[in-house]
């Protein structure tokens, strides 16, 4: 395991037999969708892909007492988890993934680690950039947390993350990679809500927690990313100011 910079080697050998896949029929729907619409005018124009990003949503966690663990320590995945897990890696088999990266959580990196055996990526590198959100509900009944609409973050007290401090470190890790990645795909495992603020951030919506839940109009079909769930963004030109088109993959 690579720490990246802020963060030190682990990782790992497992061998996998992978098919890739890279679409999944629900009826006659393809459940990987286009978000954006300037992939095709970017097709269309030519355009080099300078950089793409898979961020990839941990599997299901193994959370008996039913608690909003957010950044505690433990909390594995669960035999469902691994096999989210699983497919993730199999999506990915084939996609020339030059690094991956993970959230330094235990179940992010538990998730890295099958698509590190299905990738053939040999060291799996932790970035803080990629953490859960730092919260107040932290440890508290998820029943709370349902009882607010998921919004963990209206009327938090000072010191704790908003939409808008999740998106910046986002897009830190983002520029990072395009420093250090361009012309590359690279995966990295993160958790639902940088993920959901990204995709608010990448279609120009307000990052509100009312938007939250609402992406379903935006091709996320569950309406949340959902676990092992894959985002990729693919980043056209050298612009840090560019929106990224999106496209969203649940691997069945």
């Amino acid at each position: 395991m690579l720490f990246d910079k802020d963060d030190g080697p682990a990782a790992g050998g497992k061998i996998c037999l992978c098919v890739c896949i890279q679409y999944a029929m629900v009826g006659h729907v393809l459940i990987e969708l286009l978000i954006g619409q300037n992939s095709i005018a970017a097709l269309k124009k030519g355009m080099k892909k300078v950089l793409t990003i898979s961020l990839v949503r941990h599997g299901h966690v193994h959370n008996p007492g039913a608690v909003f663990y957010g950044r505690l320590p433990g909390f594995g995945l669960d035999a469902q988890g691994l096999q989210e897990a699983q497919r993730a890696g199999r999506a990915l088999h084939g996609k020339n993934i030059a690094a991956v990266f993970a959230s330094p959580l235990l179940r992010a990196r538990q998730t890295a680690r099958e698509i590190l055996a299905c990738t053939g990526v040999r060291q799996l590198r932790i970035s803080r950039l990629l953490t859960e959100v730092h919260s107040a509900f932290e440890g508290r009944p998820s029943a709370e947390v349902d009882g607010v609409r998921d919004d963990i973050y209206t009327g938090a007290p000072a010191g704790f993350e908003q939409p808008a401090d999740i998106v910046a470190r986002a897009r830190g890790f983002v520029q990072r990679m395009r420093r250090q990645y361009a012309g590359k795909h690279i995966a990295a495992v993160t958790h639902g809500d940088i993920i959901v603020f990204m995709i608010l951030w990448a279609k120009a919506m307000p990052l509100t927690p009312a938007n939250k839940l609402g992406l379903s109009a935006s091709g996320v079909l569950d309406g949340y990313p959902a676990p092992g769930s894959i985002t990729t963004f693919t980043f056209s030109t050298l612009s840090p100011d560019e929106k990224p088109d999106v496209r969203y993959l649940k691997p069945v």
